[in-house]
């Protein structure tokens, strides 16, 4: 009986779903989110759903494209000087918002003074607290002066919050956005569907192939994919991992995947008993099992990692294995923490995030053995940031690759970090001077070993557990020519056509 009220549930929330989507416009690319979007503004935008949105309207000086290789976007050059501390960007010329008006260098100066004002609240100032000085040297040249040397500075401009908005619209961009991207705003509907208009005027040439695009928020996975398979929908960002081999069959979609830096773990709030021990927060690592976790939680589609630098990354330490548990050795910290009988801790896991409630049962059933005894909590996802995230002493969360390493790790580990002060609240001196060290040099085999020293020192301390880089799979449908996910789980859809 309860297998078939659950297969009548799923059956009526699918005809909801599909009865409300409406019948395609020629040429509109239509495709499935799971989470709805909270924020317009890309300086403020958070989470994956944001991010692919902001990916459709803006542009950033420069980009990265699907071989994870940094290409001009906005700036169609740049020049550093021999000390590394003065940038200076080219801007491509007769680059026009979408309202008509032609960027120019003081809209660069804008939009960064804008994130680098703490009253933004935007989460890549950290990214830019290099930066001394901004200034356009004339109306299509920015001239940044930094504090210190940084070989990868134009690098970061590729990041998502950092992209660049009109000077005479900053006010309206959280209900107007406006940008340079292949797509327009059209409309809003909170909670149901974003629609998109394609950008006549945008500067590559030929470019988007589709009329528009239309964002649907559909929260659950079953009917995102149901929905694909029926040709209601031709593209499910990030579709369920449990999905994939169902699509190896299908005759009307196929699952497109890449590899990404992408992670996912358990934060534990290093400021708070009992995690402020860090023999307890090894205690906890002893007892995963990191390549099991990658089967349960992902089916498969990932690899274990020590930090957020991927195995495939050349600055991952080689010479660190993972080790099985040890329960014994576990047990032993836990009793020298005192906590001989071990202890009882919630975690909250966000519920509309399959993989990550997977990895928060893993970690739950592996770390009983040693007397951890985990109560999993099912959290909203739209409540994480106000109720979780920097309060909570242990949930599970993940993160989005960022452009380079040093975006990908400085915020998130440097003591004086935006991210840091948002999960783990963690401070190491010495980890904060391997990072500081990596910023100065432009010698790539004098960074491979601080990144390598770096990824040993978060093993033997244990800010948190990242379990795995994950793969990206999108689910795609056979009428959809031209699509190819990508490493940084952007939405790449100029080039997307849609067959007849």
């Amino acid at each position: 009986m309860r297998r078939l009220l659950s297969t009548l549930a799923v059956t009526i929330g699918l005809s909801t779903a599909l009865t409300a989507l409406p019948a395609a416009a020629q040429g509109t690319v239509r495709v499935a989110l799971g989470t709805t979007l909270s924020q317009l503004d890309p300086a403020k935008t958070t989470i994956g759903d944001e991010y692919v949105y902001v990916h459709l309207l803006f542009n950033g000086l420069s980009r990265i494209d699907p071989d994870m290789t940094v290409k001009p976007d906005l700036a169609e050059s740049w020049t550093a000087s021999d000390d590394l501390k003065t940038w200076t960007f080219k801007l491509r010329q007769g680059v026009k918002f979408h309202h008509g008006r032609v960027m120019d260098a003081e809209d660069v100066v804008a939009t960064m003074n804008r994130i680098l004002d703490p009253a933004t609240g935007s989460r890549a100032r950290t990214g830019l607290s290099m930066v001394d000085g901004i200034s356009a040297t004339d109306p299509m040249t920015v001239e940044f002066k930094l504090n210190i040397p940084y070989a990868g500075f134009a690098d970061i401009f590729a990041d998502r919050n950092l992209r660049i908005v009109p000077k005479d619209k900053l006010a309206e961009l959280s209900t107007q956005p406006i940008g340079t991207g292949p797509f327009m705003f059209k409309s809003w509907s909170p909670g149901d569907r974003l629609e998109l208009v394609k950008n006549p005027s945008y500067f590559e040439a030929g470019l988007p192939k589709v009329d528009g695009a239309t964002l649907r928020i559909i929260p659950e996975s079953a009917a995102r994919m149901a929905a694909l398979e029926s040709g209601a929908i031709d593209i499910v960002w990030s579709m369920p991992y449990e999905a994939v081999d169902k699509l190896k069959t299908s005759a009307t979609a196929r699952a497109d995947s890449v590899s990404t830096p992408t992670w996912d773990g358990v934060i534990l709030n290093n400021d708070r008993p009992p995690f402020n021990d860090v023999r307890v927060r090894k205690a906890l690592a002893l007892t995963i099992d990191k390549e099991a976790i990658v089967e349960l939680a992902l089916f498969g589609q990932g690899n274990p990692t020590f930090s957020p630098i991927p195995p495939s990354h050349p600055y991952f330490n080689k010479a660190m294995k993972f080790a099985p548990p040890d329960i014994a050795q576990a047990k032993k910290l836990l009793a020298e923490a005192g906590f001989p009988n071990g202890f009882d801790v919630p975690m909250q896991v966000p519920q509309e995030r399959e993989q990550r409630v997977r990895v928060g049962v893993a970690v739950r059933d592996m770390a009983k053995a040693a007397g951890i005894r985990i109560n999993v909590e099912r959290v909203p996802f739209a409540s994480y940031t106000a109720n979780v995230a920097g309060k909570a002493q242990m949930y599970v969360d993940g993160y989005f690759a960022r452009p380079t390493i040093d975006t990908a790790i400085y915020p998130f580990y440097h003591s004086s970090g935006s991210w840091n002060k948002q999960l783990w609240l963690y401070k190491d001196v010495r980890v904060d001077q391997l990072l500081d060290d990596a910023r100065k040099t432009n010698d790539e085999a004098a960074r491979k070993v601080i990144f390598g020293k770096f990824q040993e020192l978060v093993e033997e301390t244990v800010p948190g557990i990242i379990a795995y880089s994950a793969a990206h799979v999108n689910g795609v449908s056979k009428k959809v020519d031209g699509f190819k996910s990508t490493p940084m789980q952007w939405l790449e859809l100029k080039s997307v056509s849609i067959k007849p």
